[in-house]
Formats: C-alpha cells, structure tokens, sequence
C-alpha cells in the first residue's frame, strides 16, 4: 500500500548519499553523506521506515584516523562521495579524501560491526588508487572477489580489504559523453554487472545514467534511455539531481536515492546546499530501473511508519534544547571546521555550570594567511541548518576586556562566506575607552562581486551589560535571515542588528557544502584571552520549502 511521503528525507546539508538495507540489523536502512572539512565527519543515519531518520554515529570522528583534515587548505577539500555496504557481519564504508595541493586523492576503507557506536568505527584502511580518483565503490562478486570502481572514466580494481592493495585498473565505461562521469556504484542482479554513475557535474547539467554487462570487465552496454533521473531543462524546485545509490527493502520493493538542491533553475539561493532525496524505483527482471522524478511530495510502498531507532542521536528534523549541563558533553550532531583544538571548548567549566565556553582563537572565522589550523584552532562550533524556516538562539555571557574580543553567532558555509552577529569590544568613538558593540557584518569574499550590506556596529545598551545576551538568527524565508539580539531575561526587548540574503552562503567558494547555523570566539588576532560562556542554545526548525513557495512544518 503507497504512503505519501516529502523530500529531502536528510535535509540540510548531506550531499552524495549512499545508502544500503540491512536485514541482520532489525531491518534498518543505513545511508551516508559526504563531510569535507567538517568534522566529526562522514555522518551515517538509521532509519526502519525511510522517512524518519536519526543520526547514528561518525565513521571520521578522531584527528588520527585522517590526520591530513587538520591541514589548511581550499574550502571544497576534505571527505568526498563515499559508499557504505554491510557483509558477513561487517559494515564497510569507503571514501576518499581531497587535497588540491596535489591531486592524489587518498582512499580510506573504514569498517565497523556496531553502527550507533562513534569509537566502534576503525582507522581506516588506505586503498591503492592506481586510477588517480575519487567516489569509490565496494562491491563483492559471487565468487567472494572484492571489487572498487572509481572515477575517472569508470575503471574497477580488485582490491584488498584486509591490506588495502589494488590490481591495475581497467576502464569499463565513459558514460553517455556528458562530462565527469563519477560516483559509480556496482550492482549484481539477473546475471547482470549493472554500472550506475553520476554524469554532467554536480549542477544543473547534473544526471544519473546506467549501463550493464554480462562480465564485470565489461563490454557495458548504456541504457537508451538514459538518462534514468535528472532535473536538468527542466523547471523543477528540486534541481541539480544526480549521484544516486539503489537498494532494496524488506519486501523486495528498490528504492534510490540522489542529492538535489532547492533552487528551482535559476540555481541561485540554496543556502543547504545539496541534499538527500528518495524516489521509488521499477525494477522488473531483465529489465532497467525505472527511477520516479524528484518532488517534494511523493508516494511509494514504504515500510511501515517505525521511529524505534537504537542509539542516542537525534532525528535529522529534531530540536536543539541544550543547556549543556554539567557531566555532559558537546552534542554528537554538532561539528567544527576541521578538527577542532580541544582546549578552546568545555562544558560546564568551574564556576560556569550548564553552560558551553569557548575561548577565543587568534583568528576570526575568515583567518588570515598565516592560520595555521591545527595550532590556531577555530573557537566555533555548530550545527547544521536543516529546515529552509527556523529559529536559533543562544545566551551568551562575555565580558570582554581587550580591544576586539568578539563572541557571537554565525551562519556559516566557509571561511569566505559566513554573515555574523557578534558582541566585540570597540572604542566607543575615535580615541574613547572600550565599550561592547553588537556588530553585524558579512564575509563574502568567496562569492566575488556580491553587494553585501556595509558592517553595523551598535553600543549594547547599559542595562544589558549585567546579564547574558540573547543573540538570535531566523530565517524568515527561504531566502533571508534576520539577526537580533536582547537582554535574555527580557526578550521582548529585542532589537533587529542586520539582515541578509541567503544567496551570500550560496555556491561560491562553497559548492558542495551548505550552511551550519553556530557560535564562535575570537581575538581578531589581538591580545585578549576571555572566553565567552554559551547557554540556553535552542534551534528550532519552522517549515520545509518542498516546491517554490509551498511550505509544510518542518516536523512531522
């Protein structure tokens, strides 16, 4: 029986998806994303009805599994597409990271035998890559031989598991002619090696085709139909679909999903960033899937609606009501902007319970060119923005003593692209003492001949000056936040700092990625050393754009 369902069902920013049904696990549904410089990175989700999912663990979560993340470097580098399979007991997840120093991409083959558990992840095994690529694929023949496609044409290698040694490649297939063809993935059915990929970039041209041989060397022969899912030409809300993964459920029925983004074709405010869409498949024996369009709104045989997930993440639309109370620690869903240097962060330090502090980095969330991550550190911390409607706020208490200490909020893509809202000791005029300021301003330095709104600096009114101040974001439509700010016992007081377009965290120097929602602490390379004490953080997403101008609740 068809049940009505809406897309992205991983919304936010969880591009690259690749998901697998695992029966041995209660039958669940497992599905990762890509993660670039966040870190904890490559999240992985659980789901029992393939509407409802909640975030099961990081495969990347310690610095010495890729000690290389801590490098500085372009912002689209890090962990890119991955794919995740389970066998004999075993959950394989390989991927690969990205440095643009020297293109030679490094092919990371993490395993676990317990999803839901962080530190069950192992270090990784490093494959060869004798292609030179990215976006592997595991797949196991019949015959129990372990195979890797890439990349780069496509070529498949035999590969190791145990000790990452790789056969020569051979190249099988170059798609339809579009260009980069990628993100393949291998499938056995009806004596038939299936070849899926990604084909004409990750934008608008972006569509997935499908090819198949009786030999896994191949001659593959492509689908005259391809290609079999694209928004490409089209007026569609959800545009740029491609890089799909296929998998069955428990009743047999297939299942893809692909990333999107929620920009109709003019393809220029998606602040997300590229998503996780599902779409119902047709698959008869013999023949070629037959993938449904990507909408907002769509139907299939899913399973039966299922929210007991095991483990203690959240859903992917939850709430954050966090007051960080002592004995607690940072929020497994939270990231930072490569791995962070620890000793900027605690929770409920002495003297300072439920609250988060953050002690200030030398540099602000841009840096300067002389940053040095894993010794600077970034004091930031956030969340993913996960609902095209929501609010955030958070209480800070900051009592800043050097000129430009600044502790505030940000909506953050990259280090060239974040609009913030922080409390920064200024003079108070030409040659005056130091007062705390609200001071909104925008980096866009990565999206070149964008107008942005001039910085605002405010004084914070004296009779907030003995009390935590509420800094607030809202996204009052899918294209624009609202920053304010108010004393936190009275927040009808609160005063509106700045506004700004969603199409500043758009694209640029960001194309993969999409925005975190979160609070930093900064010297601005001064002298100051005073941390800032978060409390009170609470997001909430409001409504889910699922067509242009149709908006549902976020939740439920």
């Amino acid at each position: 029986m068809n049940r009505t369902y809406r897309n992205p069902i991983l919304p936010g920013w969880n591009s690259d998806p690749s998901c697998t049904f695992v029966k041995e696990w209660d039958n669940t549904f497992f599905c990762t994303t890509s993660s670039f410089l966040a870190f904890p990175g490559i999240p992985v989700f659980a789901s029992k009805d393939l509407t409802n999912w909640k975030f099961a663990s990081n495969a990347l979560n310690r610095p010495n599994q890729l000690p290389e993340l801590s490098a500085n470097g372009q912002q689209s580098e890090g962990i890119w597409a991955s794919t995740i399979r389970f066998r004999n007991g075993t959950f394989y997840l390989i991927t690969s990271y990205i440095s643009f120093l020297k293109w030679q991409p490094k092919i990371l083959l993490f395993t676990t035998t317990d999803p839901y558990d962080d530190a069950a992840w192992s270090d990784p095994v490093h494959v060869e890559n004798p292609a030179n690529d990215i976006d592997p694929d595991i797949f196991w023949d019949d015959d129990g031989k372990t195979y890797m496609a890439i990349a780069a044409g496509i070529y498949i290698s035999e590969i190791n598991v145990s000790t990452g040694a790789a056969t020569e490649p051979f190249k099988v297939w170059n798609g339809t002619g579009d260009r980069n063809p990628e993100g393949p993935h291998l499938y056995k059915k009806d004596d038939y090696y299936y070849l899926l990929i990604g084909e004409g970039g990750t934008e608008t041209n972006h569509s997935v085709t499908i090819a198949r041989s009786r030999d896994i060397r191949g001659p593959y022969e492509g689908y005259a139909g391809n290609p079999i899912l694209t928004a490409k030409n089209t007026k569609e809300y959800f545009q740029t679909v491609g890089h799909a993964d296929l998998f069955q459920d428990a009743s047999g029925n297939w299942w893809g999903v692909a990333l999107a983004t929620r920009s109709g074709p003019a393809w220029e405010i998606y602040p997300m960033g590229r998503e996780t869409v599902l779409v119902p498949v047709k698959w008869e024996e013999g023949e070629w899937p037959i993938l449904d369009p990507v909408r907002g709104r769509m139907s299939g045989s899913l399973p039966p609606t299922n929210k007991d997930v095991p483990g203690d993440g959240p859903f992917v639309d939850d709430l954050d009501v966090l007051n960080f109370p002592p004995g607690s620690a940072i929020p497994r869903h939270f990231v930072f902007w490569r791995p962070p240097k620890t000793s900027l962060f605690a929770v409920s330090p002495p003297r300072h319970p439920n609250t988060l502090q953050i002690s200030p980095s030398r540099v602000n969330l841009s840096a300067d060119a002389a940053y040095q991550p894993a010794v600077d550190g970034l004091g930031f911390v956030a969340r993913k923005q996960t609902s095209t409607l929501f609010n955030y706020s958070v209480d800070i208490s900051f009592k800043p003593t050097a000129a430009d200490e600044e502790a505030g909020v940000s909506v953050f893509l990259t280090q060239l692209q974040h609009i913030d809202l922080g409390i920064v000791n200024l003079p108070a005029c030409s040659g005056c003492t130091l007062v705390p300021k609200l001071r909104f301003r925008i980096e866009a330095s990565g999206k070149p001949n964008t107008t942005v709104q001039e910085m605002t600096a405010i004084s914070v009114p004296r009779s907030w000056h003995t009390e935590p101040i509420r800094l607030s974001v809202s996204a009052t439509s899918d294209s624009k936040y609202v920053f304010s700010a108010a004393p936190a016992s009275k927040p009808e007081e609160s005063i509106i700092v700045g506004s700004a377009s969603a199409a500043i965290v758009s694209g640029g120097s960001g194309p993969f990625t999409g925005t975190l929602i979160g609070a930093y602490t900064t010297s601005n390379g001064g002298k100051g050393a005073t941390p800032a004490f978060f409390s009170w953080w609470r997001y909430t997403p409001v409504a889910q754009e699922i067509a242009a101008g149709e908006f549902v609740p976020a939740r439920g």
